[in-house]
């Protein structure tokens, strides 16, 4: 752009500026507001810094005003230099203001016009650097605000320059990049080649507006999906996950909103059409389009399509879930370098550990095994006996010496007295038990004080004693994953730290109830108040009622029993 003075042809100047409004897809507004500005810029330049000078551009007619402005000041006025304020510039003293005009008062603007001026080859360089800047900004923030509601959405562009893996792309009205680690693996792409991708983030930095592409990006497929399948664009069929390996496999879950539509047959399509025309635009990547289920167990059993699922045992406190498959299905299961259950675990959120039946079936004898013995040596009983409880689902001696006699005696074989018997030896049991461990809590130190902790038990005191936690203020200084345990990043592994508790398989909310406990026992923090209960509501009764001393619910009853005793009037 050239700015060589002022007294330009004015006609030349709305049309360079409509020129670049239109190369920068920017308002014509802003290219002139540019020009207004370095056109001030020169004039301060000429005339002096001191002077408060304005320029205003006629957006019809090309005719340019330059005009200094003097604004009257009162006598005192002052800034703070120390808090960075400055003399404004064009400004006048009442006093000195009412030498020239007795009708001087604070507040009172005059405006001077300016004769036109020639630019300098300084002043020239110092317009154009202004009027660049300002369009530039100008442009990335129409770029930015262009973009910024397009995000989930998949754009066409052509590559502009490949840097080091990573693909810049002309998307018309903007630039975007396409980093190595979102891209398809194995897929290269040449200057001038056609791309679409899917934009899953705008952000607005010093540099412009970074618009961040990725055809690796789970969103990028069910968009594909969205533009093959009507039902899926129409809202009829969601898609309610996308797991992938990009450029080798990906799992999908949809769910129909209709139960007459099929969602996965509609996602084939007629032979296979539909899904096809997706894997081809991902170059070759296999697709598993499985069915979406609320049912926890269902959608898992579901996400490791193809293998087969004998069981399943889910483990909510920390996410997990223990999946049994025949042995022949393990490999198929897990998949090739374990694809197949790393994709139905991010597919599904859980972690999903797989085991055989084969291996579960040891498990399960080794844990019956280990009961056995458990029951034999603190029951004082012989094999048969421990091994039926075992098989009636005792697990502890807990839950030999506090459930209901009753249960005990209602096995095959076993009368009250047995039961009895055998109740009475668990709890002897678990009182010598308690003694020994009280008696290692007084080794360690632990005081006694934290056996009032609502929630602590005796082993849990003795192991927060080997841990060195010996007091109720040493409980209500930590934090829940001194507890329970956590992970750090040690050469680049994630190491496991042991909490103190670690062993008694709290979970976070648990753990932090025990802490807060002690914290209020130490008076740190004050109790949470209980809820108060819900004031009854009253019942006004009739005078009848009133009178034979019957309210609502005793006639209902008086109505039941009537109806019980006169079994023909019914």
């Amino acid at each position: 752009m050239s700015l060589t003075g002022i007294s330009a042809n004015r006609l030349e100047l709305l049309q360079i500026a409509e020129a670049v409004a239109r190369e920068k897809s920017i308002d014509k507004e802003v290219v002139i507001e540019a020009i207004e500005e370095a056109i001030q810029k020169g004039a301060r330049a000429r005339y002096g810094a001191e002077h408060d000078i304005r320029v205003r551009i006629d957006p019809k007619t090309g005719e340019t005003t330059v005009k200094r402005v003097v604004t009257v000041i009162a006598d005192d006025a002052t800034w703070d230099e120390e808090a960075g304020e400055e003399e404004p510039v064009g400004v006048i003293r009442l006093s000195e203001a009412k030498r020239n005009d007795p009708e001087a008062h604070v507040g009172k603007v005059y405006e001077e016009i300016l004769p036109p001026f020639e630019f300098g080859r300084v002043q020239t360089q110092m317009a154009r650097q202004v009027v660049t800047g300002k369009v530039r900004e100008a442009e990335r923030e129409r770029q930015y605000e262009e973009f910024k509601d397009r995000v989930g959405e998949i754009v066409n562009g052509t590559v502009k320059r490949v840097e080091y893996g990573n693909v810049v792309v002309d998307l018309g009205r903007g630039e975007g990049i396409m980093r190595r680690d979102q891209s398809i693996p194995r897929e290269n792409f040449n200057i001038g080649d056609r791309i679409r991708c899917y934009i899953y983030d705008v952000r607005r930095e010093t540099k412009g507006p970074q618009i961040l592409l990725s055809r690796a990006h789970g969103g990028f497929m069910a968009k594909l999906f969205a533009q093959e399948v009507p039902e899926v664009y129409d809202g009829v069929i969601e898609i309610r996950a996308v797991a992938r390996d990009p450029g080798s496999r990906a799992k999908m879950a949809v769910v129909s909103n209709d139960s007459s539509i099929d969602p996965v047959g509609a996602c084939v399509g007629m032979r296979g059409s539909r899904v096809q025309a997706v894997v081809a635009e991902l170059q070759g990547e296999k697709i598993d389009i499985i069915q979406w289920s609320p049912d926890e167990p269902t959608f898992i059993v579901n996400a490791l399509a193809p293998a087969e699922v004998s069981k399943v045992v889910l483990d909510e406190e920390d996410e997990r879930v223990e999946v049994v498959v025949p042995d022949e299905q393990l490999s198929l299961a897990i998949g090739r370098r374990g694809q197949n259950v790393r994709l139905a675990s991010q597919l599904t959120g859980w972690q999903i550990d797989i085991m055989t039946e084969s291996q579960e079936s040891e498990r399960r004898q080794r844990e019956f095994a280990e009961r056995t013995a458990l029951f034999q040596e603190a029951l004082d009983v012989d094999e048969v006996i421990a091994q039926l409880l075992v098989t009636e689902g005792f697990a502890t001696v807990e839950d030999v010496a506090y459930v209901d006699a009753s249960e005990v005696a209602s096995i095959e074989g076993f009368d009250e007295e047995t039961a009895e018997e055998i109740q009475a030896r668990a709890r002897d049991f678990l009182e010598k038990e308690a003694a020994e461990l009280d008696g290692k809590r007084r080794e360690l130190g632990v005081e006694d004080g934290m056996l009032d902790v609502p929630g602590m038990t005796l082993p849990m005191a003795v192991a927060l004693g080997q841990a060195e936690v010996k007091t109720v203020e040493d409980l209500a200084g930590l934090t829940p994953d001194d507890l329970r345990g956590w992970y750090e990043s040690k050469n680049g592994e994630r190491v496991r730290e042991p909490g103190a508790l670690e062993a008694f398989g709290l979970d976070p909310a648990e753990a932090e109830a025990l802490i807060m406990r002690a914290r209020v026992a130490m008076g740190w923090i004050e109790p949470e108040p209980e809820p108060e209960p819900e004031p009854e509501e009253e019942v006004e009764l009739s005078e009848e009622e009133l009178v034979f001393g019957q309210g609502p619910a005793q006639a209902q009853a008086a109505d039941s029993a009537d109806s019980v005793e006169d079994p023909e009037a019914q």
